[in-house]
């Protein structure tokens, strides 16, 4: 009978060889312990980090990862119930009422948040999409329900002002921790010379204090790129962000490789070139992230020798 490690390294073999052959990368499938790889084949999860498992080897001569670009919000740190709560407290807060909520003052649910931030980034334009839909809201702010574009945009500004404020005192009352791995594999990085880098949608002010009391401040200033919703014009899915993160650390886009959580992200990443790696949160575990080259539950197990083999595997495999 063939016992437990004869029949792994047997797997990890296979495993191997049938990557070696294809030149594909793999991909983790989210609830099915199954490898993943482009062209099909499927195969029980092995743990790549683990040194017992480990059936690769990157040659430092051809790995062609050169920068690792982290979103924030839901990659180093699982946010989005925060947002929800924050984006609540300010609509009872301006006693915001829509038509279809009148009775109460507007409350985002779980369910209807989840679908919402997966389908459209940055606060400003969730809100605009919502009332656009459901009609302009009734408010403290303003006597009558705005009907001028100016003081549309006012309402929004002001509401999303006071929630990046009350997201700020959630964030500083200690009790939100970065997701696993991230902290590691940012000193991974660092530490082998890659140029690091984070690029959020959401606002400047909100990011600065999530990394600075999740990573910590030496982190964060050691950052080789760091942009916010606010340094370009468009939101992901559009790519403007990576772009311009790839132009400021002067790497090529296909020599940096994106941890995301949502399709959002990973579209915008893909579109400016980049391979992307998917860390998913409970609210986009069931997201489409067929164009990512790998998913995680999370980065706990990730090495970046892990990441360098992805990226030069699907460079060679294009």
């Amino acid at each position: 009978m063939v016992n437990g490690d004869m029949m792994n390294m047997a797997l990890a073999s296979s495993l191997s060889l049938t990557l070696s052959l294809s030149t594909s990368s793999y991909s983790y499938l989210p609830h099915t312990n199954t490898i993943l790889t482009k062209h099909g084949f499927r195969y029980p999860s092995i743990n790549l980090s683990s040194s017992k498992h480990r059936v690769f080897s990157v040659s430092s001569s051809s790995s062609s990862l050169q920068a690792l670009i982290f979103d924030c919000d839901g990659v180093i740190l699982e946010s989005e119930h925060l947002h929800r709560q924050a984006y609540n407290d300010a609509f009872a807060h301006f006693n915001v009422r829509c038509t279809s909520s009148s009775a109460q003052p507007l409350n985002w649910g779980i369910h209807f948040y989840d679908e919402l931030q997966n389908r459209i980034g940055g606060g400003k334009p969730k809100m605009r999409w919502y009332f656009k839909e459901h009609g302009w809201p009734s408010s403290t702010l303003f006597e009558t329900t705005p009907s001028s574009d100016e003081d549309r945009a006012k309402l929004i500004d002001i509401i999303q002002d006071w929630k990046t404020e009350r997201y700020k005192d959630i964030i500083k009352s200690g009790t939100v921790k970065p997701r696993p791995g991230v902290l590691r594999l940012m000193d991974e990085a660092k530490d082998a010379g890659k140029k690091l880098a984070v690029c959020s949608a959401a606002t400047k002010s909100s990011v600065i204090l999530c990394l600075e009391n999740l990573i910590g401040i030496e982190r964060f200033q050691g950052l080789d790129c760091f942009l916010a919703g606010d340094d370009v014009k468009e939101k992901k899915p559009d790519p403007s962000i990576y772009l311009t993160a790839s132009k400021t650390l002067g790497v090529s886009e296909k020599d940096c490789l994106v941890v995301e959580d949502s399709v959002i992200g990973l579209q915008a990443a893909t579109k400016a070139g980049m391979s992307c790696v998917v860390t998913y949160t409970s609210s986009t575990a069931d997201q489409d992230f067929k164009e990512a080259i790998a998913i995680y539950p999370d980065l706990s197990n990730i090495r970046l020798k892990d990441l360098e083999l992805l990226l030069q595997n699907e460079v060679a495999a294009k």
